[in-house]
């Protein structure tokens, strides 16, 4: 840390620090703390995110997840992150959730009704399933894609993002197997895994993977 710009991580990621390294809660006002309330009591997100200033050296809890560093710059200054995958960011990024644009359906796919969304210029660090090399990334341009599966992990805030039926009907979904999807529609960039964050783990491995 160069003491310009500080650090915000999720609750509980320290492990350690070195040097003139302060933290503190990030809370800024009373509807600041009410507005991470909500934001905690609807998502899967930390409540409060703790912001790490000064110089020296901040160290974070290991992890078996690969790491994956977003500029904000390339993806227009807005992003929308899927649930868990937060790590880290600059402490200019401002954080607020984005609603999901059906939620009726969101609901009857057992999904939640809001993803974190980050915003500003900096760099986001992201805990992945998959390492960078094996990431997919879909541009649409005033297009839409379906997804049969949590794989997407990072997605421009400009797309359109709702579960809906695979088929025209609930007999059509049923009949082809698929059920819902989580459908993008509009101009924006997607990123996306090749497996699902539940399957990353090969427990078979006689070694850890890298």
């Amino acid at each position: 840390m160069d003491g310009k710009t500080g650090v915000t991580l999720q609750a509980g990621a320290m492990q350690w620090t070195v040097g003139s390294v302060h933290a503190n809660t990030g809370v800024k006002s009373a509807g600041d703390f009410m507005g991470k309330m909500f934001r905690g009591a609807v998502s899967q997100d930390s409540v409060i995110k703790p912001e790490y200033s000064g110089t020296g050296r901040l160290v974070c809890e290991p992890t078996w997840r690969h790491l994956l560093l977003v500029d904000l710059s390339k993806w227009g200054g807005s992003v929308v992150l899927n649930d868990g995958l937060f790590l880290a960011c600059d402490s200019t990024v401002q954080h607020s959730l984005q609603r999901r644009s059906n939620l009726s359906s969101a609901v009857a796919g057992n999904e939640g009704l809001f993803n974190l969304r980050l915003d500003g210029s900096g760099i986001l660090a992201l805990e992945s399933p998959c390492p960078e090399a094996e990431v997919l990334y879909v541009d649409l341009q005033n297009d839409e894609l379906r997804v049969d599966g949590n794989y997407a992990l990072v997605w421009t805030s400009g797309l359109e993002f709702s579960v809906e039926r695979s088929g025209k009907s609930l007999i059509g979904s049923a009949a082809s197997g698929e059920g819902l999807v989580n459908v993008y529609r509009g101009t924006g960039r997607i990123m996306m895994a090749p497996m699902q964050a539940a399957t990353y783990c090969n427990v078979y491995a006689p070694d850890a993977t890298s």
